[in-house]
């Protein structure tokens, strides 16, 4: 079937976009449109157009994978020109979703009708770029300089309620989309109504001031931010066509730019990464009620996901008092919500009333899914593991929520390893959006498909790991937060490492988060390890010390840094200093000044060798699953595209030659991997 369909409907021409699934403006599109355009210009006894979209959404958005390469014509604003250029109105009939050049097209449109609950936005800024078909220029003149900045820089995605309170759809309906939108086209026969033809609004200077620092703030003035708030102010002050070309040279420019290639990378590595590989692909175990066994901070996350989920949640807890805590963290996150507009009351209740509270296992044989949320120590989850195997339902998943934890040792406490996995939710867990689906040697097909599919249902990223150490993410970090504690041994100090880092574009540096987290969780785990470990190793005792001293980091107000009233100081003081300076003596290292360059890449050169070394184990299914993990869990920057695509951008001679001069640096222990499992995609 064409990707563009058209129908005369009496005088109205239907032109409908099918090009599933989301009906991306791909060059095939983009020919049938201006084919339908031209026809319906060309046909005497037509008065109006229609577009609207087949399936499930108008146009979700531009087929990203054309944008690494040449365009080829007719490009989108070739399009929409003759849609602005035809002298019959055309209607855009909006459901599901209008994205990025679908909303530039409906823009161009004289009129916009949309379905309750359509979605609506210019998504481009957070892919590296800014749009490129006019929105820049036909959006301010609808809703303004300051609102355009806001919308655009940060990708944001409104309702058709808000898009008519801001006039950029003309109605809001239900039931018959098409024929409210030929009704409306046919109101229109005669009158042409584009918005390049309307003057942007006159704003207070101020307004257009503040939103412009607070998308700076927050885009970090990435070049696709700068870029997409100069486009939006030309509007105010640029004819339209001037400002139409400007804006399409910058976007021509930032659309192969690396930035922009990494974003698409790790655009398209999420969606990969929710995909099985096929020798799991099995149909998932149907799941309606989980139980969570812990209500503290984690437990009652993950409920608050659950319940969010619309599925029904039993948390159970060891006493009434810390399972009235529980009960006091889920109410006060939907109080918070419902106090802050994000959730309507009703919803909130109705989520709060499929919460079962208990301290009866007994009622754990209810759950089609029991997922284990205590103290990260083995032998309290495998004694938890023991209760849930004589409590839990024949055939129901049974998963663990562990950190670095081995996912069969807590298997083997049970008679059916095989309903058995792994679960690692990030902190916090109704916020961060990965999930760490662990495969144990024994876990079942289908109960890996049911870890998979209750990560989409709780609208995360989940990805598949198998049962190592720290599995994916953790083992990378380790990785990475041994290299920089190398560096303070060799002569950094904590704030120029962790300078270093946020200055690439990581949210926080190593010892701002050790400190956040506590230095003593660390701590236990090295503990835990100290009569496995290689006494050749290279071992950095400085966190150790730290400890032993009560400086745990930010609740003992003192860690790597002092937090006088809750507030960091930037420079360590000299009780660090002394210890660091102690930790180089004790090795014979004469301290040297690393500047922030070496920094960076010891950091990056170690997550890329322990990436490659997991993936030859086979802990990660792909390179990009790696990727998805660094990004979405621990703070790489999105924009790098994560420790994989950033070292395939590098020169491989010199990244093996770095990488062996890494491994002199880092001592026994520091294993060499073969980058070409990662270097090759």
């Amino acid at each position: 079937m064409s990707t563009v369909r058209t129908e005369q409907i009496g005088d109205v021409l239907l032109i409908e976009i099918n090009n599933p699934p989301i009906n991306a403006g791909s060059l095939t599109v983009r020919q049938g449109l201006t084919a339908a355009i031209q026809q319906l210009q060309a046909q005497a006894d037509l008065v109006a157009g229609v577009i609207i979209g087949g399936g499930t959404t108008f146009v979700a958005g531009s087929d990203l994978r054309e944008f690494g390469q040449p365009l080829q014509d007719p490009q989108m604003p070739a399009v929409i020109a003759l849609i602005e250029a035809c002298s019959k109105p055309v209607v855009a009939a909006l459901h599901g979703a209008a994205l990025g050049g679908g909303l530039e097209l409906a823009l161009a449109c004289d009129a916009r009708i949309a379905l309750a609950g359509t979605l609506l936005g210019l998504p481009e800024v957070t892919l590296g770029i800014i749009p490129g078909a006019g929105g820049t220029q036909r959006l301010p003149r609808r809703v303004g300089v300051a609102r355009a900045i806001e919308m655009i820089c940060s990708g944001e995605r409104i309702t058709a309620d808000k898009a008519l309170a801001l006039r950029l759809i003309d109605e809001v309906v239900a039931g018959d989309l098409q024929a409210h939108a030929m009704a409306l086209a046919r109101r229109l026969a005669g009158r042409k109504c584009r918005i390049r033809d309307e003057q942007v609004p006159t704003e207070d200077a101020a307004a257009i001031e503040q939103a412009e620092q607070t998308a700076l703030r927050a885009g970090k003035r990435r070049p696709a931010v700068l870029a997409a708030i100069a486009a939006v102010k030309n509007a105010a002050r640029l004819p339209i066509d001037e400002g139409l070309a400007q804006e399409r040279a910058v976007f021509q420019q930032l659309r192969v730019s690396t930035e922009a290639y990494a974003l698409r990378h790790q655009f398209f590595a999420e969606r990969e990464a929710a995909k099985l590989p096929a020798a799991l692909q099995a149909a998932p175990r149907p799941v309606q009620t989980v139980a969570v066994i812990g209500a503290g901070t984690m437990g009652a996350g993950i409920a608050i996901c659950a319940l969010d989920a619309g599925l029904n949640v039993i948390l159970l807890e060891q006493d009434d008092v810390a399972l009235q805590r529980g009960q006091q963290r889920v109410a006060e996150h939907y109080q918070s919500r419902v106090a802050a507009g994000k959730v309507k009351a009703a919803v909130a209740a109705a989520s709060q009333a499929r919460l079962s509270p208990t301290t009866d296992w007994v009622q754990l044989g209810r759950a089609d899914l029991v997922i284990e949320a205590v103290f990260e120590d083995m032998p309290v989850k495998q004694d938890v593991f023991r209760k849930i195997d004589a409590h839990a339902r024949s055939g129901a998943v049974l998963a663990t929520n562990t950190s670095y934890l081995d996912v069969d040792a807590i298997a083997q406490l049970t008679a059916r390893p095989q309903d058995v996995l792994g679960l690692h939710f990030f902190s916090p867990a109704n916020v961060m959006k990965l999930l760490e689906v662990v495969r144990g040697e024994r876990t079942a097909a289908d109960v890996v498909a049911t870890g998979m599919a209750l990560g989409k249902k709780l609208k995360k990223l989940p990805v598949l790991c198998g049962n190592a150490f720290g599995f994916i993410g953790n083992c990378i970090y380790n990785a990475y937060r041994k290299q920089c504690e190398f560096m303070l041994e060799d002569g950094a100090w904590p704030e120029a490492v962790d300078q270093a880092l946020t200055d690439l574009g990581f949210a926080m540096g190593p010892f701002a988060v050790a400190d956040l987290s506590g230095l003593d969780i660390a701590w236990r785990m090295r503990k835990a390890q100290a009569a496995s470990r290689d006494p050749r190793e290279r071992y950095v005792g400085i966190l150790d010390q730290l400890c032993e001293q009560g400086r745990l980091g930010r609740k003992t107000g003192a860690g790597y840094y002092r937090y006088p009233d809750g507030k960091q100081v930037k420079a360590t003081d000299a009780i660090v200093r002394a210890i660091i300076e102690q930790a180089s003596s004790q090795r014979g290292i004469t301290r040297r000044t690393l500047d922030a360059t070496e920094i960076q890449r010891r950091a990056l050169l170690a997550m890329v060798n322990e990436a490659a070394l997991l993936l030859a184990e086979g802990v990660a299914s792909r390179p990009s699953d790696i990727d998805v993990v660094l990004v979405q869990g621990y703070g790489f920057p999105r924009w790098e595209g994560g420790p994989v695509f950033w070292a395939r951008q590098q020169d491989p001679a010199q990244l093996a030659q770095d990488l062996q001069r890494l491994a002199g640096e880092s001592g026994h222990g520091f294993v060499v991997a073969d980058l070409s499992v990662l270097l090759n995609p």
